[in-house]
């Protein structure tokens, strides 16, 4: 029998990044060392996204693992049924060591690292379903029978630690609505999968015939609009940049102008793939919002004559390129004047300047 792991440890680590998820990673290095592992990651079972939690050793597979696809074709996520009934899993509920020897994944991927066995251990709350991913090399070889037995005993005690942090993550979506609502800016919040987990007072008003909230999507009348929107999410979800922004996507209606819909993470509710939301659409109504005169902002934000038209432009949907052009300005000289409109506005995506000079443009 070999040592016992230390799950007082572990336990302690879970708890306080469930309070505080800056300190999954932190939690994933002390998961490593008191299972003796050559590393460990956390993830969403239901959800395959990067910024998954993980010790530093993981870092170079982990890029890999999303570059190259591999998040999307892991043999792992076949331990769900397994995992649900016993807590625990590992290559050889699977796999022999033949098909091992032969798999793309562990020979294709795994073996440039030195990597090839796991021990899967269930984490779960509800509905919440995540699993620690504890990594071992070839050299140290496969988890041992009394091991994986000591691994299903913590699987027991982590969840609570899920429960915490699915809590509090929800209450940083609620904050997140608040602020949105506090200023009149129409917000919807998604999950893993772009589905609508809340929409605040301002959003619900533009919803109608042209607008609608369907089977928990957000869905145009426009088919077209619908699957631009989705592939805007898709890629925005996809991504590892946890404030990354998407330009705007119009939303045709059966009267007046289109909505655009800004798609955006804001770190502190989209911190990593087991936060409850994951994206957020902000609505604009050019209609209802026109972009406040040019004199306005200048005088309100010292803009240059250049830098107004510009931001009156991007006010209306437009983006960098397409307003430079329009302008008559080439596409850097575009970038440049919008940075400057981002410094002295006080703003760092177009989603905010928006937002900021329709309100303007409300007297709100």
């Amino acid at each position: 029998m070999g040592a016992a792991f230390d799950f007082d440890a572990i336990g302690d680590a879970f708890v306080e990044a469930a309070l505080d998820p800056s300190r999954w990673d932190s939690a994933m290095e002390v998961a490593e060392k008191a299972t003796r592992s050559a590393g460990a990651l956390l993830f969403d079972v239901k959800g395959h996204l990067p910024g998954i939690p993980h010790s530093c050793a993981m870092a170079p597979s982990l890029n890999a693992y999303v570059r190259d696809g591999w998040i999307h074709r892991d043999e792992r996520y076949r331990f769900g049924p397994l995992l649900e009934r016993r807590g625990v899993a590992t290559e050889s509920d699977l796999l022999t060591d033949d098909d091992i020897a032969k798999h793309p994944y562990y020979q294709e991927f795994l073996a440039p690292f030195g990597l090839r066995w796991c021990a899967a251990v269930k984490v779960a709350a509800a509905d919440e379903f995540w699993v620690l991913s504890l990594q071992r090399s070839i050299q140290q070889g496969p988890f041992t029978p009394d091991e994986m037995r000591q691994l299903a005993e913590l699987s027991k005690q982590l969840g609570s630690a899920a429960a915490v942090a699915r809590a509090i993550g929800f209450a940083r979506v609620d904050a997140a609505l608040d602020a949105f609502s506090a200023t009149e800016t129409p917000a919807v919040m998604l999950d893993r999968s772009g589905n609508v987990l809340l929409s605040n007072a301002p959003a619900e008003r533009l919803l109608g015939r042209g607008l609608q909230i369907t089977r928990r999507r957000l869905v145009s009348f426009d088919r077209t609009a619908t699957d631009a929107l989705d592939r805007s999410l898709k890629a925005l979800l996809c991504s590892l940049d946890t404030a990354a922004t998407m330009p705007p996507v119009p939303l045709p209606r059966l009267q007046g102008r289109p909505l655009l819909a800004y798609p955006l993470r804001l770190p502190k509710v989209s911190y990593n793939a087991l936060a409850p939301c994951q994206a957020i659409v902000i609505l604009i109504d050019p209609d209802a919002r026109p972009p406040p005169p040019e004199a306005v902002l200048r005088s309100c934000f010292r803009l240059t004559t250049s830098e107004a038209r510009l931001a009156r432009k991007i006010c209306s949907g437009q983006g960098v390129e397409a307003a430079a052009d329009e302008l008559g300005i080439c596409y850097e000289t575009g970038r440049n004047q919008l940075k400057s409109v981002f410094a002295k506005t006080q703003t760092h995506r177009q989603s905010e300047l928006v937002a900021l000079l329709t309100r303007l443009s409300n007297g709100r």
